[in-house]
């Protein structure tokens, strides 16, 4: 082992040992008999980027709001940088936070609205002068300073919302779906603009977010949600490539979903008549019924299908445009397929509606969970 390696290996076990910046253990909450939240556990370390994700309804801006102070947890405990903050009052713990709606002050300018939190006698004014100045210049808005939240745009005022959740120099930050008011262009460069400073500035940051992409494209982890439970927590592409429960195959990024049941050939399954290859069945019982999940880019067309094992002819049922890609819909009898294909692909298989199309899908892309999860 090289003198390298040694370091390396020595780096991986500090990180992997190190006290979590943020350690949220067991917390739950309820509201009369509702329980919102259910043993939640997270342990996030310093200068991680987290996202909770999860439908509407699920907990995670509840789990954000009992970090935050602003609805207490009702059991368990969470501790910022060692110290037990669980009952503290919200002026008392170490973060900022950006609202959904914005939440700036009509009447007050933008300086004034990042200066808002920069008081007592840790801010002498020299210093509020040059903490805005700075901050102004972060988000690339110093020549709207004197401006007014209605002057400007909606991206615009969510970086001033930012840069006032930013201007205490928080320990954390906390982000409650913070580009969702925002159109779609505006909201794609808005977040890499987030994620940009908040790697320049190191600052341990928390995101709520409804939307998958969103959290894929900026987080170093995710935590996914349902119904007050945590599904997984884990880096993007574990999340989307290794998903722990039917849940998170379903609603982390798109794919086709099918009952099935193991066949007697070892790594073999039925559905809909169709037998398939799939090696996360092999060990499982003939005759055990699971629920199986295909990404669309996983399926393949025409040539590229060709002698694969399970490949068979489908019939295109529909097709839609998005741009560099087409997404077809694919049936045979009452089996189903969403498949994802470059236009040129599709003009060379022919693969338009009423057409048919050989298709595949590799053994290890076929995602298996038991039936009644």
């Amino acid at each position: 082992m090289t003198a390298l390696d040694t370091l390396l290996q020595g780096g991986l076990r500090h990180a992997a040992t190190q006290a979590p910046y943020l350690d949220i253990a067991g917390v739950g909450k309820q509201f009369g008999t509702f329980v919102a939240l259910k043993d939640v556990s997270l342990r996030v370390q310093e200068g991680e980027f987290i996202s909770f994700l999860g439908p509407s309804g699920c907990g995670k801006t509840t789990l954000l709001r009992a970090i935050a102070g602003l609805d207490p947890a009702t059991t368990g405990v969470i501790r910022q940088a060692g110290r037990d903050i669980t009952g503290l009052p919200p002026a008392a713990r170490d973060f900022g936070i950006v609202f959904q709606s914005y939440a700036l002050f009509p009447n007050f300018s933008v300086a004034d609205n990042i200066a808002y939190g920069l008081r007592g006698p840790a801010w002498p004014k020299a210093r509020v002068t040059a903490r805005v100045a700075e901050l102004l210049d972060l988000v690339g808005l110093a020549e709207h300073a004197r401006k007014y939240p209605a002057q400007l745009s909606g991206g615009q005022q969510q970086r001033v919302a930012l840069a006032r959740a930013l201007a205490p120099e928080p320990g954390l930050l906390l982000l409650d779906e913070p580009l969702s008011a925002l159109d779609a262009i505006v909201r794609l460069h808005l977040r890499q603009e987030i994620r940009d400073l908040q790697r320049r500035l190191g600052v341990t940051t928390i995101m709520v977010t409804h939307d998958q992409e969103e959290a894929m494209a900026v987080s170093d982890r995710i935590l996914v949600m349902r119904s007050g439970h945590v599904q997984q927590v884990g880096t993007p592409e574990e999340v989307y490539r290794s998903p722990a429960t039917a849940f998170v195959a379903s609603f982390v990024g798109r794919s086709s979903a099918f009952d099935a049941v193991v066949q007697a050939a070892p790594g073999s399954i039925t559905a809909h008549g169709v037998t398939l290859a799939a090696d996360a069945v092999r060990g499982l019982v003939y005759g055990t019924p699971i629920r199986a999940f295909v990404r669309p880019e996983d399926v393949r067309l025409g040539q590229a299908a060709e002698g694969m094992p399970g490949a068979l002819p489908m019939t295109v049922t529909h097709l839609e445009f998005l741009g560099p890609t087409c997404r077809l819909a694919l049936e045979q009898g009452a089996f189903r397929l969403e498949a994802d294909a470059a236009p040129d692909l599709v003009r060379a298989t022919g693969a338009l509606p009423g057409a048919q199309v050989l298709a595949a899908i590799a053994p290890d892309r076929i995602m298996v969970f038991p039936a009644d999860e």
